[in-house]
């Protein structure tokens, strides 16, 4: 399922004019699992300027010689890049044992937990699997395998070189298959170029949770280029004098520069990717900018699983997501080996109107076929302008093709889902969370007295499946049913990260509580069932969360109408329990079977019975509290 992961605190960064998708609905695709829970404070969301002149005391490198006979120079105007000589410094100094907690706090240090990776049956069948994959060069399916355990951590090495092969593959068709970037990549200087690597290599200085590896960084860059000079897509844009010849030599060129360099600070790492630029130009013909921008976008695929550069799209999509709204078709998708499987539509839109069905297969746009497409190439091509129309062809269990014309439009993606009381003898209601956007507390409120009206004297809230959203929205939820104390502690390495979100009494809902929640349950929901869980206010049922405990800062960039996504800091519950890689263990079990869908994907799971045995069990618990005598006047202190 296509992803954008992460935590998103709330702050006032504010969408370029033309903003429209969301939630993870990439216009028409929405994504699911490990979404957002926090955007970053205040300085550390706002761009991030950067002087064009270089510092006092840089001087010429010389630059490592071509063979004149056979390769032309770079333009002049290209050549005099100055970036300070290189010093052969030693190995960068051990990263302390943690980082210290904000004062008065009684958190542990923010490092993630260390996980063993000890090779077993099952690693030795991802590893044959994943070398079958890497040799047919299916990269997309490479990824979709590895995806789990790479962000569970326990990728063992020779996996994990393979993993982030794929992703560069990957990522490098989304940059360069999106018209919007490729658009705007057109007639950038390398000037701008310089100021985007800056600017990148200069957040990730100063906000990234952990200690920059330069070394890293800069060499998963030219790895990037090295696969890039050989992509037939980027060629034909950016290479066209990338001969066999040429490309041997640039590579020598590029592995005589950084031989022997120590690579361990900013300054070197910028100057890497200035060089690396120049003898991309002068051998290959790639625009300078272009291979900058690379660069850039290589680094942050570097850091963590959740890190990375943003496109002109992608950014857009983010900013939607916090809004809740986009221009779209309607449908939460999923890949499927003929096409896009239809895992979720949203009541009333276009999808919906034009018949759209849970288990659909959408197996042609506009005539094209979607087999063996990637899920971000084939939402591109439900993309379009408000107002335009999409030919769908549509594949269902026992029924011929069909095509389904569906018009783009304005989609509101409701946040809050499923208001009722499902039991009305007992008064249970219930409530299902999808994401956490900025109007998720305020429309929660509005439905909560809904149901108070309509005799609710317990409540379930359903948070399976809800990727997260705003760090702030989880908080302003928790604080709905909680009076007083920690709902979360962020740390972060720089202190603007480090912060204790509390309750307040005001306006606090009394009844009893159930969450039900699940292994794609991730980030706010983590955050919000676990503050409930640690201050004993509820009961969770189902299964342990999926465990993304960090928080992702959003950065437009000055240049280029491109961004970053940037892991700033990490969360923690109320008594201080880490959530990455470890996630919210629910009360109540509930073991479950998902009822597979024909063509691939799975139901959702079912009861014995045919029923939601996780929901079952919920209302069995909230009957239960009830029938305590403490519940009987438990409404709230509004």
């Amino acid at each position: 399922m296509r992803r954008f992961g992460e935590a998103v605190r709330a702050v006032p960064v504010l969408p370029p004019t033309g903003v429209g998708k969301s939630v993870g609905r990439l216009a028409g695709l929405v994504c699911s699992a490990a979404l957002l829970a926090g955007l970053c404070h205040g300085a550390a969301a706002q761009s991030f300027g950067a002087s064009e002149a270089p510092p006092a005391g840089w001087r010429q490198l010389a630059l490592p010689s071509v063979l004149p006979s056979a390769l032309p120079s770079a333009p002049a105007a290209v050549v005099p890049v100055e970036r300070p000589e290189w010093p052969l410094a030693p190995e960068p100094p051990a990263l302390p044992p943690g980082f210290p907690s904000a004062a008065g706090s009684s958190l542990p240090a923010q490092a993630a937990p260390s996980l063993s990776v000890v090779p077993s049956a099952g690693s030795a069948d991802l590893l044959a699997r994943v070398t079958q994959l890497h040799a047919e060069r299916r990269w997309a399916d490479l990824v979709g395998v590895c995806e789990t355990a790479a962000r569970a951590g326990t990728l063992t090495p020779p996996v994990a070189e393979r993993y982030d092969l794929a992703k560069i593959h990957c990522d490098l068709a989304r940059r360069h298959g999106e018209q919007a970037f490729r658009q705007r990549v057109v007639g950038l200087s390398e000037a701008d170029g310089r100021r985007v690597t800056r600017e990148v290599f200069g957040r990730i200085a100063s906000h990234h949770v952990d200690q920059p590896d330069y070394r890293k960084m800069v060499f998963r860059g030219c790895r990037a280029l090295d696969v890039a000079i050989d992509d037939p897509l980027f060629v034909s844009l950016h290479a066209a004098q990338a001969t066999p010849q040429r490309r041997a030599l640039y590579r020598e060129q590029v592995g005589r520069l950084l031989s022997g360099r120590a690579l361990d600070s900013q300054d070197e790492a910028e100057t890497a990717a200035a060089w690396v630029a120049r003898i991309a130009h002068s051998t290959l013909g790639v625009p300078p900018a272009v291979t900058l921008l690379e660069f850039a976008a290589a680094a942050m695929g570097s850091l963590d699983e959740y890190s990375a550069f943003l496109t002109t799209g992608q950014l857009e999509d983010l900013y939607a997501q916090i809004e809740g709204n986009f221009v779209g078709l309607g449908v939460e998708l999923k890949s499927a080996e003929d096409g896009l499987l239809v895992v979720h539509v949203i009541p009333g839109s276009p999808a919906d109107r034009s018949g759209c069905r849970y288990g659909d297969h959408i197996v042609s746009v506009d005539g094209r076929p979607l087999a063996g497409l990637q899920v971000d190439a084939a939402a591109q091509l439900l993309q379009g302008p408000e107002g335009s129309q999409v030919a769908l062809v549509i594949a269902r269990t026992g029924e011929p093709l069909r095509a389904v014309p569906v018009r783009r439009e304005q989609v509101e993606v409701p946040s809050i889902e499923d208001v009722r009381i499902i039991d009305p003898a007992a008064g249970i209601g219930h409530v299902r969370l999808s994401s956490f956007q900025k109007t998720t507390a305020t429309d929660l409120e509005r439905a909560l007295r809904r149901l108070d009206a309509a005799g609710m004297r317990a409540l379930v809230i359903d948070l399976r499946g809800n990727p997260g959203g705003l760090l702030s929205t989880a908080v302003d939820v928790a604080d709905l049913f909680l009076d007083r104390g920690l709902v979360v502690a962020t740390r972060g390495r720089s202190p603007e990260e480090d912060f204790n979100y509390t309750a307040t009494r005001s306006g606090t809902w009394r009844m009893p509580l159930v969450l039900l929640i699940d292994g794609d349950s991730a980030s706010s929901s983590e955050i919000f069932a676990g503050a409930i869980r640690d201050h004993a206010r509820g009961t969770l049922v189902g299964s342990r969360s999926f465990g993304k405990g960090s928080i992702q800062g959003i950065f437009p960039l000055e240049v280029a109408g491109v961004g970053m996504r940037l892991t700033t800091a990490r969360f923690f519950s109320p008594t201080g329990q880490p959530y990455s890689r470890v996630g919210v263990q629910p009360h109540v079990e509930v073991r479950t079977a998902a009822r597979p869908i024909a063509g691939g994907g799975v139901a959702e799971p079912a009861a014995a019975g045919g029923g939601d045995a996780s929901l079952e069990a919920a209302v069995t618990v909230a009957r239960r509290a009830v029938a305590q005598p403490s519940a009987r006047a438990a409404l709230a202190d509004r």
